[in-house]
């Protein structure tokens, strides 16, 4: 009997460090599986990738390389807000644009646009780009076809083709140039902020949020805005010439949908991609070019990150919208 007390501390003891020594073991167990699936689960979403948008990644282009050129329509796409930021910026579109023009097989170009506008400086960047390529390929026409909208930065890009096309109730125009900003002079006033500025440079503190209008501000910015306003007025007519209907309310920043933009010249007439391709061009096949991205980007932009670079674009600047 007393043995068996003299000893029962030592088996408890080793049968508690069992215990942990188990639990520690299923711990390290449940961790490497944890691993194990997050992995799998990630290369998982990498072969769909692949599936799916296989073609975007040039995959397609190892097996289609063999094959015989055959005439197509390379289409270029102008989707979403157009930033440096966004999907639709100059550079991809500009690279996408010089593979499509040098496409073996390529017979004619369409820009293929569905975006409500946005940087000046990016479409300017982008129509010059393809004025550019139309001078170097002469025999090549560029056609542009817009889906719900074609607006504002994005008909400034439309301009550049030799025709525009666009369904019957599709938004197109808005040529005009809008700077967001809001004043909070009254709501510091109210809640007893006191608003600190230092600046070099009487005019540095331009348009502070929180400093009452400047009417000499006001002035400058209004020319600044008229500037880029005829920039884009100037191209409309160079890119249209005498198919537009000459009117005051033109240029003014309105929208006007598909068959009224026909009346104006602001479009040539009313179609999709495919029928444009069939019936005026004279080629059904569509080849659609896209921006070489690796798969781990093609992967977080499906997760959404291509919509949150959308959010966070610098609203301040001025907008074709």
């Amino acid at each position: 009997m007393g043995w068996a007390n003299d000893n029962k501390p030592g088996w408890e003891r080793e049968t508690l460090e069992k215990l942990v020594q188990a639990q520690v073991i299923e711990q390290r167990r449940a961790r490497r599986w944890g691993i194990f699936f997050k992995l799998l689960f990630f290369f998982y979403l990498v072969a769909l990738l692949i599936l799916v948008r296989g073609g975007d990644m040039g995959l397609a282009g190892m097996f289609e390389s063999e094959r015989e050129p055959s005439d197509h329509v390379a289409v270029v796409e102008v989707e979403g807000l157009i930033a440096s930021s966004a999907a639709a910026n100059a550079e991809d579109i500009s690279k996408v644009l010089n593979e499509a023009f040098e496409s073996e097989g390529t017979r004619a170009v369409m820009l293929r646009i569905n975006s409500g506008g946005g940087s000046p400086v990016q479409a300017a960047n982008v129509h010059d780009e393809i004025l550019r390529l139309k001078e170097k390929h002469p025999d090549t026409p560029v056609y542009a076809v817009i889906g719900d909208v074609g607006a504002s930065a994005a008909y400034y890009i439309a301009v550049a083709a030799d025709e525009i096309y666009a369904s019957q109730a599709s938004m197109v125009g808005s040529i005009g140039v809008r700077m967001d900003s809001f004043g909070l002079v009254d709501l510091i006033d109210n809640i007893g902020v006191e608003r600190r500025l230092f600046t070099a440079g009487e005019n540095k503190g331009f348009l502070d949020p929180f400093l009452p209008l400047d009417e000499g501000h006001v002035d400058h910015l209004d020319g600044v805005l008229q500037g880029v306003h005829q920039q884009f007025v100037d191209v409309v007519r160079s890119g249209r010439g005498d198919r537009l209907v000459e009117r005051d309310d033109l240029f003014n920043g309105l929208i006007w949908t598909g068959d009224r933009s026909v009346e104006l010249g602001l479009i040539d007439g009313l179609g999709t991609d495919r029928s444009v391709a069939r019936d005026v061009i004279g080629v059904e096949k569509l080849v659609v070019f896209k921006p070489r991205r690796s798969p781990l980007q093609l992967l977080f932009e499906d997760l959404g990150m291509a919509a949150f670079q959308q959010w966070t674009t610098w609203e301040s600047t001025p907008q074709w919208r």
